[in-house]
C-alpha cells in the first residue's frame, strides 16, 4: 500500500455521531480503494462505546483513522470519560445479554487493539487492522453507504 490516509473528525456523542463514524471510515477507505468492511464494523463497535461509556453531555468523540507506507490501519476513537477504561480481555457476556459484545469483534477483527489514556481528561481507545492479514480479506467494493442512508443533526 502506497497510499496515506489520514482523517480526524470530531462527531457528536449520539447514535447519529457513531453512524456517521462508520460511514466516514468506509467511505475513506472506499475512496482509496481499500477494504473496508472490517474496519466499518471496528470504528462502529468503538464509536458506540465512546457514545454509550464515554459520553459526557455536551462533548463529542473523535475519530482517527491513519494509515502509513506499510499495509497497517490505525483506528483511535477518544473520549472524556478516562476513567471509563475497557478491560484488555473482554469477556464472552452471557448468552441473554443484550450488550457486550462489542470488543469481542473488536478482538477477533483488529491484529492489535488497547487504550491509551491522556491528556487528561482523553481516553483513546485505539485498534489496528493489517490489510494484508489473510484472515481480513476484502469483502468487495460496493458502497455500503448506498445502503445505509446517514441522516445528518440539522
Amino acid at each position: 500500500m502506497n497510499q496515506e490516509i489520514s482523517l480526524v473528525a470530531t462527531l457528536p456523542a449520539t447514535p447519529r455521531g457513531a453512524r456517521a463514524a462508520r460511514a466516514l471510515t468506509a467511505s475513506q477507505l472506499l475512496e482509496h480503494q481499500l477494504p473496508f468492511a472490517d474496519a466499518a464494523q471496528v470504528v462502529a463497535e468503538l464509536a458506540a462505546n465512546a457514545v454509550t461509556h464515554g459520553r459526557v453531555p455536551g462533548r463529542g468523540f473523535r475519530l482517527r483513522l491513519r494509515t502509513g507506507p506499510g499495509p497497517t490501519l490505525r483506528i483511535e476513537v477518544s473520549d472524556t470519560r478516562a476513567e471509563a477504561v475497557p478491560r484488555c480481555e473482554p469477556s464472552v457476556p452471557d448468552a441473554g445479554a443484550e450488550c457486550g459484545r462489542g470488543l469481542l469483534l473488536v478482538s477477533a477483527l483488529a491484529s492489535r487493539w488497547g487504550t491509551d489514556r491522556g491528556p487528561v481528561p482523553l481516553k483513546t481507545v485505539w485498534a489496528e487492522l493489517d490489510f494484508g492479514n489473510p484472515l481480513s480479506p476484502d469483502r468487495g467494493s460496493h458502497d455500503p453507504v448506498d445502503r445505509v442512508p446517514v441522516t445528518h443533526d440539522t
